[in-house]
């Protein structure tokens, strides 16, 4: 609303001479009438949004989801296209070859028989354990546990992003609503201050020290305006949003959530998804030695044309059979790597655990720590407003003095900013606290 009538008496300040060039009163009144239609309609339509319309943007919004989605997606696909591997494979072929021997000139007949022409259907079938099988298919389903986690890890610090830059574009608008209070104060003293120092109640340097101070306040919140339309700026740079337009926030009442224990978050799921890729390597290796036995039939036509080709169509069935005997020790070696492997995952395991905990602590104390502090600064709030109040009183009787009155209002304005930066510092505590509550 201040920000509608500062508008408003800048635009009437420059219709007037306008105004009074022309002489068209009725214009003027028609033009003055469209700009207020205007003004009305910006603030009509002006748009106040709140945390999680941000954050249901920007997880619309995230290539890095969408990507992890589509991978999720290919996971599925190769998963079934190896499965597809363990059906009976089938394909057809065929071999034409002619030799032709002339006067003896040629290749060996004892050799080729003058040429070879076959049509073959062959079919094989792998023989391999259900173990072998369940062990490779569950990489697959391990795999894509590894991207659900992976995409819920990137959706919770995108949620973390959007919450931490919305909560600080809101304490810089809650500064510049504090300093429109204040400054609206010293507008409503400076017309008193002025007529008492024409009655030279006051002295021309006391006015024009209080004159500064409102300079000053007015700078104060040209600039906060600014680093707000910055910090929504940001804001939608993050959540992928193209908008330039003046937005509100809305109080975005982060409530502090109960931190689960290190087990039940999704940093430890990823140490457990882990191990399970371990133990399924682990496994793989052991089935590898295993012997492998594949089946193979075919049938159609395998004729060297040289008697009775028409006789020549028939069938075979055929066994093959695998059986690793020596790598030079590779296997025991290999089982060694993954035991290494393990060792790692559970030093990073521990030392995670170590640190969830400490952060924790850290993160409940310093949230104590600037409850203190709330509660200190709003009780010098308290005490300065009733002081400046009182000053102002004195200020129109001519009673008190300018530079304590300006002291007193600058003393307001600093424990104001300690409230606000306080009440940022406490959500942006609480945010951290609860960015590790994700339903698995």
């Amino acid at each position: 609303m201040n920000i509608l009538k500062i508008s408003l008496i800048s635009c009437l300040s420059a219709i007037c001479p306008v105004c009074l060039y022309t002489q068209a009163i009725d214009s003027t009144r028609r033009c003055i009438l469209t700009m207020l239609m205007l003004i009305l309609s910006i603030g009509l339509h002006a748009q106040t949004h709140n945390l999680e319309y941000y954050i249901d943007v920007a997880l619309q919004n995230s290539p890095l989801l969408k990507d992890y989605q589509n991978q999720i997606v290919i996971n599925r696909l190769d998963s079934l296209i190896h499965k597809a591997g363990y059906k009976p494979q089938a394909d057809l072929s065929s071999t034409n070859v002619y030799a032709p021997n002339i006067k003896g000139w040629g290749y060996d007949t004892g050799i080729i028989n003058n040429g070879t022409f076959n049509v073959l259907l062959t079919v094989r079938q792998t023989i391999i354990g259900k173990g072998n099988k369940k062990t490779q298919l569950q990489f697959y389903s391990i795999e894509n546990q590894a991207l659900q986690n992976t995409a819920k890890i990137s959706e919770q610090d995108l949620k973390l992003a959007v919450a931490s830059q919305y909560v600080a574009s809101y304490h810089v608008l809650q500064e510049t609503l504090y300093n429109k209070e204040l400054l609206d104060l010293l507008k409503k003293e400076e017309g008193v201050l002025k007529k008492l120092t024409e009655k030279a109640v006051y002295k021309q340097t006391d006015y024009l020290n209080f004159l500064i101070s409102l300079k000053q306040q007015q700078l104060l919140i040209d600039q906060q305006t600014a680093d707000y339309k910055n910090n929504i700026a940001l804001l939608n740079y993050v959540c992928g949003i193209v908008d330039t337009a003046y937005v509100g926030l809305k109080n975005p009442n982060i409530a502090l959530l109960l931190p689960p224990s290190f087990e039940n978050t999704l940093q430890y799921e990823r140490f457990r998804i882990d191990s399970l890729k371990l133990k399924n390597s682990d496994d793989q290796i052991d089935y590898a030695y295993h012997p492998k036995l594949e089946i193979f039939t075919d049938a159609g036509f395998n004729s060297t044309l040289t008697y009775q080709a028409y006789k020549n169509f028939g069938a075979s069935v055929g066994l093959s059979l695998v059986m690793p005997l020596y790598d030079g020790g590779q296997r025991q070696k290999q089982h060694n790597k993954i035991r290494a492997s393990e060792q790692i995952r559970q030093s990073y395991l521990d030392f995670s655990r170590n640190r969830y905990r400490q952060q924790l602590a850290q993160l409940y104390q310093q949230l104590q720590q600037t409850d203190d502090i709330i509660r200190q600064a709003r009780e010098v709030v308290d005490y300065t407003q009733v002081l400046v109040e009182a000053h102002g009183k004195l200020l129109q009787t001519g009673n008190a003095s300018v530079t304590d009155y300006v002291l007193a209002v600058n003393n307001l304005l600093n424990a104001r900013h300690t409230v606000v930066q306080s009440m940022n510092n406490r959500m942006q505590i609480i945010n951290q606290i609860n960015y590790w509550n994700y339903e698995k």
